[in-house]
Order: C-alpha cells, then sequence, then structure tokens
C-alpha cells in the first residue's frame, strides 16, 4: 500500500503564487482599457471619475469613433499619481 502525505500549506502557497503570476500576465495582456474597465479598476462610478480627474490635462486617454480607450500603463501610472495628491 502507498501512503501519500500532503502539506496543505505549502500546496496553498503554490496556488496563490500560481494565481498571482496569472492575474499580472492577464493584468498586462491589456493594452487598453475602456470606460467600464476604468470604472472596475478605481471603483468609482463614471460620473465621480468625470468629476474627480477625467478632465485633468495630465489624464491620458483617446477617443475613437465614440469610445474612449485608455493606454493601461499610463493610466495606472497617472491614477497613482493623482490618488496621492489627494492626501
Amino acid at each position: 500500500m502507498i501512503d501519500i502525505q500532503i502539506d496543505k500549506q505549502m500546496i496553498e502557497t503554490v496556488i496563490r503564487e500560481e494565481v498571482r503570476a496569472r492575474i499580472k500576465k492577464a493584468d498586462m495582456d491589456l493594452v487598453y482599457w475602456d470606460r467600464a474597465e476604468l470604472e472596475r479598476r478605481t471603483c468609482l462610478s463614471w460620473n465621480s471619475i468625470q468629476e474627480k480627474f477625467f478632465y485633468d490635462a495630465r489624464f491620458p486617454k483617446h477617443k475613437v469613433g465614440g469610445k474612449w480607450l485608455l493606454p493601461a500603463e499610463k493610466t495606472k501610472d497617472f491614477f497613482l499619481l493623482w490618488l496621492e495628491e489627494q492626501n
């Protein structure tokens, strides 16, 4: 008979690391955000976004047809800077 022992803590650690790596990769796959992604990432409504920072000249955005596209990395950088300024 074969007896197998599993270290549950080690398995949880490996799974968490794998999930983090996959989330990071998925995050990097997005080159542009749209309005819905911006709302999701900032946890703010569209009205709040427009009121607080959308019209800031530093905020990176491009209108393509009727849709706003936001460069993912530049938008993240701007948002982190903007948050720092709110303190």
